[in-house]
């Protein structure tokens, strides 16, 4: 049984969502709009957020830049907003996961348990995976780079730790889509491109000049140990 905060203003949509989330057993706080959204999941702590972004006070955007400021909480954005930049621009600003309206109840519990199996306490503890000068430890979640600690957005990492756990296998982004953002009848490529550079940044390397992650045209992506090459 999850904690759930669910930000929502329209009292009708929150409502029902409120009375069906706990008949699929989680316990679930209602906030009608950002800053009473944000009190709570600073002050209560839940194991995870939904985020409409169309609130009265503050854009949903703006507030989950405020939040991801003070916590790590996951958030599933749930809104009617479709368009590709809308998402990749919510995903920058460190949602877990994006659904759009409508969507049933079932629906958004099967990505709220995906979620929380992705980042909560009950997800499967592995080895420490090292290549070469990267290591991750995916029981605490971190990872360093010669030592230097990543600073990772919880998507960030589970990209990271999968594609190391497989290093030197190409995996497509099919593939990625449906294990790492738990999408299994696929999704935007785009989203997969985008967290990608995100990562490249972070472990100091660019498409052009790659490290650690190669692509394979028309195929998928890798990750190798620089000193040893492709």
């Amino acid at each position: 049984m999850a904690q759930l905060l669910l930000i929502e203003d329209d009292e009708r949509v929150r409502t029902a969502l409120l009375r069906s989330l706990r008949d699929l057993g989680h316990q679930v706080a209602p906030a009608p709009d950002a800053m009473r959204g944000l009190r709570a999941a600073v002050d209560h702590r839940p194991d995870l957020v939904v985020l409409d972004l169309g609130l009265p006070d503050l854009d949903g955007g703006e507030m989950l830049r405020m939040l991801r400021g003070v916590s790590d909480v996951p958030v599933i954005v749930a809104t009617a907003r479709d368009d590709e930049n809308e998402i990749v621009r919510i995903l920058g600003a460190g949602a877990d996961d994006y659904v759009v309206k409508p969507f049933t109840a079932k629906q958004l519990d099967a990505r709220i348990q995906a979620v929380l199996r992705r980042t909560g306490a009950g997800a499967p503890v592995d080895e420490t995976v090292v290549v070469g000068p990267l290591r991750i430890d995916p029981k605490g979640r971190t990872a360093a780079l010669e030592g230097r600690a990543l600073e990772l957005s919880p998507k960030e990492f589970d990209l990271l730790h999968f594609l190391a756990a497989r290093a030197g296998a190409v995996v497509p982004k099919r593939q990625l889509l449906t294990e790492v953002w738990d999408l299994p009848f696929g999704g935007a490529d785009k989203t997969v491109d985008v967290h990608l550079a995100w990562l490249r940044r972070k472990l100091g390397e660019t498409a052009q000049a790659p490290r650690f992650l190669h692509t394979v045209r028309g195929v998928g992506v890798k990750l190798v140990d620089p000193l040893e090459g492709e």
